[in-house]
């Protein structure tokens, strides 16, 4: 297996020698995007999804086509006995109400290799937001069969995203376990709770996403009872969330998989950078300040921004 450590200072990727002090992550890579590549990247980790387990993942807008297909990812899913989770969305769209979402759900093949559950159908619960570094929310809101669950496996297509500048680990457990009113508290940084998601501060909207991924992780064991691994392909400008997204301009990369989704994240990004064909996809990172995530994150103790990639192939 070929080993690496990568740390990003000052928009500088810089190579950390093997024997450094620094914390570094462990972040699994495979070129090989297929069942058996998510498969070996699941039994890299090391930590088995015990219990009652959560596959958290996006389903995909309808005339979407970009989402993780159901065959990449049935394997995995039906291995740890797992029920696919969604929230309802806050911007409208056919994933709003449950009935239309369960009717996308359905078209996309989703309960075709597992049971779905949208977790805010019946209500909300709140997670506290507490730690050194937290500047704006006090509170998460989830959806209220979040609690019904002991383990989470976080399944994320790595892409753009047009509010975020991408989405991987830490948008799927943010936004992404957010109840619809959730949401909004956190797209408008803890200032409103209904209303437009739309917000006019933009990295207050992206520290609070990190916020809110930490109350999750916080509330499952601090990360104890969760696992991230991400998908590289149908790399567009655009998120899942897009009923009509711009078409991927680069080659697929592979999967990549972590216990500490801070470090997953920055790899994916890292990866973009190093691609020949990823200026797109950087550009929309850069116009959004999408870093600042991760960045965040950091600072609030989520996890490390400095990693080891291995690469299992």
């Amino acid at each position: 297996m070929k080993r690496i450590k990568f740390l990003l200072t000052a928009s500088i990727l810089v190579l950390v020698l093997s024997g450094s002090s620094l914390a570094a992550s462990t972040v699994f890579f495979t070129k090989d995007i297929s069942p058996a590549g998510i498969m070996a990247i699941y039994n890299k980790l090391g930590r088995e999804a015990t219990g009652k387990v959560a596959v958290k993942l996006s389903t995909g807008e309808a005339g979407n086509t970009h989402y993780l297909s159901p065959d990449l990812i049935r394997e995995l899913v039906q291995r740890v006995n797992g029920t696919i989770v969604e929230c309802n969305t806050a911007y409208g769209g056919s994933r709003a109400e449950t009935a239309m979402h369960r009717q996308v759900i359905e078209d996309h093949g989703f309960n075709t290799i597992a049971s779905v559950d949208i977790m805010d159908e019946e209500g909300e619960v709140s997670l506290p937001v507490t730690g050194n570094g937290i500047k704006h929310l006090t509170q998460d809101v989830v959806g209220s069969h979040f609690r019904n669950y002991d383990f989470f496996l976080v399944l994320s297509h790595f892409k753009g995203h047009a509010m975020g500048g991408f989405g991987g680990a830490l948008k799927n457990i943010s936004i992404g376990i957010a109840s619809s009113r959730g949401k909004k508290i956190i797209h408008t940084a803890g200032t409103k709770d209904s209303g437009s998601i739309w917000y006019d501060d933009q990295d207050a909207f992206l520290e609070s996403m990190a916020e809110a991924a930490k109350a999750v992780s916080d509330s499952l064991g601090n990360g104890e009872r969760m696992m991230f691994i991400s998908v590289m392909n149908h790399l567009s400008i655009d998120c899942d969330c897009d009923g009509n997204p711009h078409a991927p301009d680069m080659h697929d990369i592979g999967i990549l998989g972590s216990l500490d989704p801070v470090a997953l994240d920055q790899a994916c990004v890292d990866l973009v950078y190093k691609a020949p064909d990823g200026q797109s996809l950087i550009n929309r990172m850069e116009s959004k300040h999408g870093i600042h995530t991760v960045e965040h994150a950091e600072t609030i103790g989520l996890g490390s921004r400095a990693y080891e990639l291995v690469s299992i192939d």
